[in-house]
């Protein structure tokens, strides 16, 4: 077996009997993929090169282990695969006829169960459902209610039985779904808070099943995120504590992995694993069980997140689907108009960028909006100059947002500004400091890297002339000068603003936490919303236009520049190793 790319976490339980050594024991391998964003294949479709990870690479883990282990084998997906690569897109809004290819995959390699990610909730009922109705295997999520039964939209829980011991799989999503998502995708439907229902899940389990062992999959995060008097995004770590019952708790949502045993208050040991994202890596969970006075028990258990970077290719995988494939490669490369200069998202991160303010200026243009916001929705992307092609537009970018305008005060906007930038820059005291908001302890953090805040939540804004002051506190950073048109700015005003869906929404709690408008008046807010994707609407625009070329609006700015300069280029050089 290869190493495992973190060190693993083990509970050993002791049994105390003169007949140990005679004992029947069973080893049961658990494997989690989460958070798996279209990685099926070794080949990055946006980019068009080779990458690493994958499913392809997974399966041939699992034929392995399969030939050892036999039917002992379970393999659970936790999540968020109908989103992240073209082929993804390809087949939830284009190919719709055919079988979702997420489906496909997953049958091929044999699942025993899936849960729902909040990606999956993206695409709409119309993709989800019909993928729900592909897969061979078990689609779980307990806490996701159907409305008009208030029963689960899904099975809430499977039992998995191998050499005599029964093993419940329960699903969970986070609620913090109605943050992020317009009301039209999940209607019909409410989400539940994850500790009390999975209490009352693991009853049942324990009580009306009579499992042995209890797998919680759940598609959140370790912990924090959005925090509500209701319930909190990432409950991993809290479920595993608190809900008595549980051997085994495989997570993800958050991108980070995670792999530690954990003492629950009724003294239990539970193995705790996230893989993170892209099928780069998989979450395994070995137990091995004794028979004793006619119960099995837990009496080992080992956790380890196994690195899928060096398993070999699955080639009858990648053979099966090629023609899937062949037909996405096709899709990607068509040409829709050509930039003058190469455009980089990291540019966004120190001032105006030709890429953040490409989108806002298109989203502008497209709706007619007197105010834009927008973030860099990816690390550290970048455009070549020359042909732009479909596949260069999941760069630009990366989510399945729809394009909304609101209607925000002059007043909300300077707030949500505050927030937005409050938590991309630091407040420097002195030259020295950094001009970014960094923290150390993010590096390995696929979401964060290397800041404290998550990047596509730094958002910027055209249609204003501001200046940021880094040596302001938070509430005292922005100042607002005039509309980028010489109007006066007031913040009495009412202003049509445009923005994607997922900021429309709540996401980021930009607009709710940092504008100071209640979640459930938003909706009221919205005075137009797009009928496809906002990626479409960006393309539509290229094409109309042909040759763009790509420019700084130059409406915003850091100060005092003296201090800004040299702390961008430091911070600059530690990002991206740029000398």
């Amino acid at each position: 077996m290869r190493k495992a790319i973190l060190t693993g976490c083990l509970f050993v339980f002791c049994f105390f009997n003169a007949g140990m050594a005679k004992e029947k024991t069973v080893t049961i391998k658990i494997i989690e993929t989460s958070d798996v964003h279209g990685a099926f294949f070794p080949y990055d479709f946006i980019n068009r090169k080779p990458q690493s990870g994958s499913l392809a690479r997974v399966s041939s883990y699992v034929k392995r282990l399969r030939q050892t282990f036999g039917k002992n084998v379970i393999l659970l997906e936790n999540g968020d695969i109908l989103q992240g690569q073209p082929l993804s897109y390809f087949s939830n809004y284009i190919d719709t006829l055919n079988h979702n290819i997420a489906a496909d995959v997953t049958n091929y390699l044999g699942y025993d169960a899936q849960a729902i990610g909040n990606h999956d909730v993206e695409t709409g009922h119309r993709c989800y459902d019909k993928w729900i109705d592909e897969i061979n295997c078990p689609v779980l999520g307990a806490n996701i209610i159907d409305m008009q039964t208030g029963k689960p939209y899904v099975k809430p829980y499977t039992i998995i039985k191998r050499d005599g011991v029964r093993i419940g799989i329960l699903g969970l999503i986070t609620p913090a779904i109605p943050n992020w998502l317009p009301q039209d995708l999940w209607s019909g439907l409410r989400f539940e808070e994850m500790v009390s229902s999975a209490q009352k899940w693991v009853k049942v389990l324990h009580e009306k099943e009579k499992t042995d062992v209890i797998v919680g999959l759940f598609h959140c995060g370790k912990e924090g995120g959005i925090t509500t008097p209701n319930y909190m995004e990432n409950a991993a770590l809290s479920i595993a504590r608190e809900v008595a019952g549980l051997n085994v708790v495989l997570f993800g949502h958050d991108h980070t992995r995670y792999c530690e045993t954990l003492t629950a208050k009724s003294g239990q040991p539970v193995v705790c694993l996230d893989p993170a994202n892209n099928a780069m890596t998989v979450g395994e969970a070995t137990l091995t069980l004794a028979k004793q006075k006619g119960k099995w028990h837990v009496k080992i258990g080992r956790g380890q997140l196994v690195s899928m970077k060096d398993e070999p290719i699955d080639e009858e995988f990648t053979t099966k689907f090629k023609p899937f494939t062949d037909r996405v490669n096709d899709f990607v490369n068509q040409k829709i108009g050509e930039f003058k200069q190469t455009i980089y998202t990291r540019d966004s991160y120190f001032g105006n960028s030709a890429f953040n303010d490409l989108i806002l200026n298109l989203q502008s243009k497209i709706t007619g909006a007197d105010i834009s916001f927008n973030a860099p929705l990816s690390f550290d992307e970048r455009i070549e100059e020359g042909p732009i092609t479909m596949g260069d537009m999941f760069n630009l970018y990366k989510f399945e947002n729809q394009l909304y305008v609101m209607r925000l005060k002059g007043a909300e906007i300077h707030r949500y500004l505050e927030m937005s930038y409050d938590q991309w820059i630091n407040t420097m005291t002195s030259p020295d400091d950094h001009l970014l908001l960094l923290d150390a302890q993010t590096h390995g953090d696929a979401q964060r890297l290397g800041f404290k805040y998550f990047t596509f939540n730094f958002d910027s804004a055209s249609g204003i002339d501001y200046e940021v002051d880094v040596t302001k506190p938070n509430g005292q950073k922005v100042n607002i000068l005039r509309m980028s048109n010489g109007q006066p700015f007031d913040e009495n005003a009412w202003y049509r603003v445009a923005l994607n869906s997922y900021r429309g929404n709540g996401g980021g709690e930009l607009l709710t936490r940092g504008a100071g408008i209640p979640q459930d008046s938003l909706e009221s807010r919205i005075i137009w919303r797009s009928g496809k994707n906002q990626r479409d609407y960006l393309a539509d625009e290229i094409r109309k236009e042909g040759i763009i070329d790509p420019q700084p609006n130059h409406n915003w700015r850091f100060v005092p520049e003296a201090w800004v300069k040299p702390a961008a280029a430091r911070d600059r050089a530690l990002l991206f190793k740029e000398k």
